[in-house]
């Protein structure tokens, strides 16, 4: 155990409190997921600059930040798609998940091959990453049907389509290994 698992352990465990919180009916509600997430955002960050920096990279760690960061957006949709109740929440939600499912299918499968390198995370993966955190934080923050969700909402349309981009590319980079496959 050092402090960058602790830090990701730490996420896992802010996701039930984020449902718990958005729920609850109280005013703050909003604001403090929208907090919530944000700091549990920050510390996907903060684990891996730290992780790197003081020399305590992990085979458990690089496993458990990409799962800690996969339940953490995937249950801020479900919280968004449920409190929204519209297909415009709906889509984006589904593509960012579904991504998420193929790369890391893709990425275990590379794995297998020894390929793993050719489908490591890019900078369009970080910049989608970027704008998704974003878009869930402000989603959370506004409550549904008001003008900061909708203007939230567009950042998620930005979100879904650099994901697209990016799971473009994660695949054409792997089709050379996939036709070899066959």
């Amino acid at each position: 155990m050092n402090l960058p698992i602790a830090l990701t352990l730490l996420r896992i465990l802010v996701i039930p409190l984020l449902v718990l919180i958005y729920y609850l009916p109280f005013e703050s509600r909003y604001l403090i997921a929208a907090v919530l997430f944000a700091a549990a955002a920050i510390t996907d960050w903060l684990d891996g600059y730290l992780a790197r920096r003081w020399d305590q990279m992990t085979a458990f760690g690089a496993f458990l930040d990409p799962v800690a960061d996969k339940l953490m957006v995937a249950v801020a949709l479900g919280l968004l798609i449920e409190a929204h109740a519209h297909w415009l929440m709906t889509l984006p939600a589904l593509i960012i998940i579904g991504r998420e499912i193929v790369i890391s299918a893709l990425r275990e499968w590379m794995a297998e091959l020894g390929e793993r390198a050719s489908v490591a995370v890019s900078w369009i993966g970080k910049v989608k990453t970027t704008f998704q955190m974003l878009a869930i934080i402000l989603l959370l923050y506004f409550p549904p049907a008001t003008l900061g969700a909708y203007l939230s909402l567009a950042l998620l349309y930005v979100a879904a389509g650099l994901t697209l981009w990016s799971m473009y590319q994660y695949l054409r980079a792997a089709t050379p290994h996939l036709r070899k496959a066959d």
